[in-house]
């Protein structure tokens, strides 16, 4: 659907709708909550200035932002990742930690991180 959203932002108002009947249309058919989104988007058609419509929120910037949410998830459901969600970022970041404290510690002295304790204390080199 950001394809469409995009088609319209630059005015492209007759490939957008070949793109809505051609590929999305189909698709609306067979999901009903696909179906109104798209609906929703097609919304954008009806006014002159899409900028002042009532769904002028599909164009900000945060759609886009939104919408790479949404395939990102996708992609990695898709590969096998589905706990990366259940993982805090904080957790990911300090096993990135873990790893430079490995790779490093044989090219300088530097106090690291105890992680075999829940409280990660540093410990000296």
């Amino acid at each position: 659907q950001q394809k469409l959203i995009e088609l319209i932002r630059t005015n492209q108002i007759e490939q957008a709708l070949q793109f809505a009947q051609e590929e999305l249309a189909p698709r609306g058919e067979e999901n009903r909550e696909f179906l109104c989104e798209l609906e929703r988007v097609m919304a954008l058609v009806a006014f002159e200035d899409a900028r002042t419509s009532p769904v002028a929120d599909l164009l900000d910037p945060a759609q886009r932002q939104r919408t790479a949410s949404e395939l990102n998830a996708a992609i990695l459901t898709s590969q096998g990742l589905i706990g990366f969600e259940k993982d805090p970022k904080l957790l990911g970041i300090l096993k990135m930690l873990e790893w430079m404290e490995e790779t490093l510690s044989d090219k300088a002295a530097f106090p690291h991180l105890d992680f075999s304790t829940s409280g990660f204390p540093l410990k000296e080199p």
